[in-house]
């Protein structure tokens, strides 16, 4: 009976033994294949692989000029297999690290655009596109903005846009009705005092649904021409009440400046921009519930030739205002003696 169990027992182990020998594969006879073989590392290596322990790496390069699949940690202490972006000067980098270094990074502005601050007036960054028959604000809590410039432009398209200056529940101490007739050839461009935030800016397109317009409303460098140089000029005129007066321009001034203000009273007025006899090109309805606290400041273009300004103080008699005109930017190349044709230069 034992040297019955004996052998039983030496044929189970002999089984046990044969059968796992029968699972190794043999060694691959022949000429090896040339086929390469593509790893999840990004590069083509060959098929025959040696075993290697856990540190070490393959030596030289396949037939592709590529470098051999590694094997157990780089010099980073990081599996191998692993993508890593080349720009990267170490690996462990993370990915917001590398998201925050993109949003940090400076762009190029598109041809025609002036940067300020770093994001042009009519970036992408700092516009908002504003649909037919929509509202949008911008409200700044901060005391420290004093003044905000607004810019509104469209596609070639008319504007008809209110301004709002909201300071406060059911306080609305600037009003303005804007209407262009071509919003890109003249973009609407002004400054709204902000005294005392927090304060909001409403922009509402009241045009229809076919009438979309682009607004853009910041802080940064803005420009300074209610307090700046231009109120100190002697160049002001008296406008009373009921009263209009008109200031044309030669055709060589691209663009120009306005300021309107009181000695602390209301201002009511009416700003048109005229090309040809009762042509408006530009209109704005302004109301300030305090000309001296809040004065307007605007800059309008002026392409082409037998441009006037236009401005109508609407308040009663007791309400005078004081304007200044000037002009913004002049075309030094324009010549005097060149053949000038009515109507938009942009045809």
């Amino acid at each position: 009976m034992k040297l019955s169990s004996k052998l039983l027992t030496l044929c189970v182990f002999s089984t046990n033994f044969l059968g796992s020998a029968a699972f190794i594969a043999p060694k691959a006879q022949g000429k090896q294949s040339t086929i390469p073989a593509f790893n999840y590392n990004g590069n083509f290596g060959n098929n025959d692989f040696s075993q290697q322990s856990q540190g070490q790496q393959f030596g030289g390069q396949d037939q592709f000029g590529n470098q051999q699949q590694q094997y157990g940690y780089d010099n980073y202490n990081n599996p191998q297999g692993q993508v890593m972006d080349s720009r990267m000067t170490n690996p462990n980098q993370t990915l917001e690290s590398r998201l925050s270094s993109l949003e940090t990074q400076t762009g190029v502005a598109p041809m025609g655009q002036e940067y300020r601050g770093g994001a042009g007036l009519w970036d992408e960054r700092t516009t908002l596109l504003v649909q037919g028959n929509t509202l949008k604000t911008w409200s700044y809590a901060s005391v420290k903005v004093e003044r905000v410039q607004v810019a509104l432009r469209t596609e070639g398209r008319p504007l008809d846009a209110d301004v709002e200056l909201w300071q406060g529940p059911d306080n609305t101490p600037v009003r303005m009705r804007v209407y262009v007739e071509n919003g890109a050839i003249r973009p609407f461009n002004a400054v709204i005092e902000t005294p005392r935030g927090p304060n909001t800016i409403a922009v509402r397109n009241i045009g229809q649904v076919e009438f979309p317009l682009t607004a853009c409303v910041t802080a940064e460098d803005v420009p300074r021409g209610p307090q700046g140089q231009l109120a100190d000029r002697p160049s002001s005129l008296t406008i009373q009440g009921g009263a209009l007066k008109t200031y044309p321009f030669d055709p060589a001034v691209e663009s120009v400046q306005v300021l309107l203000k009181t000695d602390g009273r209301p201002l009511n007025a009416r700003l048109e921009l005229l090309q040809g006899p009762n042509n408006n090109k530009q209109v704005i309805e302004l109301y300030t519930e305090d000309g001296l606290d809040r004065p307007f400041y605007a800059i309008i273009e002026t392409p082409g030739s037998g441009n006037v300004v236009r401005i109508v103080n609407t308040a009663p008699v007791e309400f005078p205002l004081s304007a200044w005109v000037e002009p913004y930017f002049i075309d030094e190349n324009a010549s005097s003696t060149d053949v000038v044709l009515g109507g938009d230069r942009d045809w």
